[in-house]
């Protein structure tokens, strides 16, 4: 092969790989994968190297669609999906739609890592969380949430440090310092439990709030603290809730 045979060989692959940095759509495990990018690094069609995604990133599954300033493909059959910089992910099966600056998908165990200023919601129930971390498990839909958690539903603000949403049992499990402001009445407790289709909150342990005696009606409230200390009694300004009693006094 002569040195003008050899260039034109290297132009047509040159050519071919910036065609694939395009748009390129690869099958695996009978699932398909679809991404683009400004460029590509890596291996085209290779099914155990890396491969990263460079501006302007877009990776679809079947069932997670997600754009980042980059992502990067790795593992056997590209089983691992990292993403960073301004990312806006939506899983379309369970109607999840999530930003954040990093995450981790494993598209095998479908259990996918959100992390710093992540915001999350649940369109089909109108919940909106906020967290520092979220780990959202797809086959079991539920959502870990962790550090700063602010989660709204409805006429419910709901602040800890740690949460635990299940979607499917549209309900809310709450620690670390965990409150809930509901119709402008707050409670407290150790552990607190929101069902959000009943709206009924279980506080257990260490239970305190305050309601305003203007509102006519309330949700029940389930109490399984211990009696209130002393100390406690004086840090509401508000109407104490008798914790002797299951529901607050008309």
């Amino acid at each position: 092969m002569n040195q003008t045979e050899k260039i034109s060989v290297k132009s047509k692959k040159f050519i071919l790989f910036y065609i694939i940095l395009l748009i390129f759509s690869i099958t695996a495990n009978t699932e398909q994968i679809t991404f683009s990018a400004d460029s590509m690094t890596g291996k085209a069609g290779s099914k155990n190297s890396t491969t990263i995604l460079k501006g302007n990133a877009k990776v679809k599954t079947e069932s997670m669609e997600i754009s980042a300033e980059t992502i990067e493909l790795s593992g056997k059959n590209f089983r691992r999906i990292t993403a960073s910089g301004n990312v806006i992910g939506k899983n379309t099966e369970s109607k999840m739609d999530f930003t954040c600056e990093r995450m981790e998908y494993d598209r095998q165990t479908k259990i996918a890592v959100l992390e710093q200023n992540v915001e999350l919601s649940d369109i089909e129930n109108g919940v909106n969380a906020k967290a520092e971390l979220i780990e959202y498990d797809q086959k079991k839909e539920t959502a870990i949430m962790q550090i700063q958690v602010n989660l709204t539903q409805k006429k419910n603000v709901c602040t800890s440090a740690y949460a635990i949403y299940s979607k499917n049992e549209q309900t809310l499990e709450m620690s670390g310092n965990p409150k809930i402001v509901q119709n402008g009445d707050t409670f407290r407790a150790q552990v607190i439990l929101l069902d959000m289709e009943t709206q009924e909150i279980t506080l257990t342990g260490r239970v305190k709030g305050s309601v305003s005696t203007a509102e006519s009606s309330k949700p029940e409230q389930k109490n399984s603290a211990e009696p209130k200390t002393e100390s406690s009694e004086n840090e509401e300004e508000k109407e104490e809730i008798p914790e002797e009693q299951n529901g607050i006094p008309e």
